[in-house]
């Protein structure tokens, strides 16, 4: 029998993270165009609408039923907004652990989401699924997101030489792929001792989320 995650929704004090719902199409068609998000990640450029809907109601929800992860949909939990992705994924649930990706949104960048959200999903998945390692590999080049990898409290374990693809936007506009090192950083349940009250006094929100 394949181990699944359950279908859950996390909320701290500002976000909540949930599952994607068709609702969310035009958000997500949105946030995928964005400069960034085609610089540091493999998805299709330009994003369609087509490309939003296949991945809210095939390819995100196909995770969970078949045991490789979860996507969870990040919103404002005042305006509902959606403010970006966490993916876990690569799960084995034999070593109880697992590799988290995330998005943030152009309009949400500088407000401490993306620490927020990957924290919340951290202590989830240690408290609740008794998980022991969630991995995170950033590119070289991508500061932004080795900041939130030091923000959560992950230790850096190495470089997987030339190991990842990124894409760099030529003079002319169209995009080339470039390979790159990447950095593996980990995050263990006893690594979140003291994290939580550091991320929390800086971004706002409850220390510990809830999730039903």
């Amino acid at each position: 029998m394949t181990s699944t995650f359950p279908d859950i929704s996390i909320s701290t004090e500002r976000l909540v993270l949930r599952a994607y719902e068709e609702e969310d199409i035009p958000a997500l068609t949105e946030m995928m165009n964005d400069e960034l998000v085609t610089a540091w990640t493999s998805a299709p450029h330009p994003y369609t609408e087509d490309d939003a809907r296949g991945w809210i109601t095939g390819r995100a929800p196909a995770e969970r039923s078949e045991g490789r992860g979860i996507v969870l949909a990040v919103g404002e939990f005042l305006t509902q907004r959606l403010v970006g992705t966490v993916h876990l994924r690569n799960t084995d649930w034999r070593c109880r652990s697992a590799e988290v990706g995330y998005l943030i949104a152009p309009w949400a960048r500088g407000e401490g989401y993306a620490s927020e959200a990957v924290l919340a999903a951290a202590q989830w998945l240690f408290a609740d699924q008794k998980f022991e390692r969630l991995e995170l590999r950033t590119a070289a080049d991508n500061t932004a997101a080795q900041q939130v990898a030091q923000k959560i409290g992950c230790i850096s374990e190495g470089v997987l030489r030339n190991a990842g693809i990124v894409r760099s936007q030529n003079e002319d506009g169209s995009w080339l792929q470039v390979r790159t090192d990447l950095i593996v950083w980990s995050l263990l349940p006893e690594d979140l001792d003291g994290v939580t009250g550091r991320v929390s006094d800086d971004a706002g929100y409850a220390a510990y989320p809830d999730w039903r």
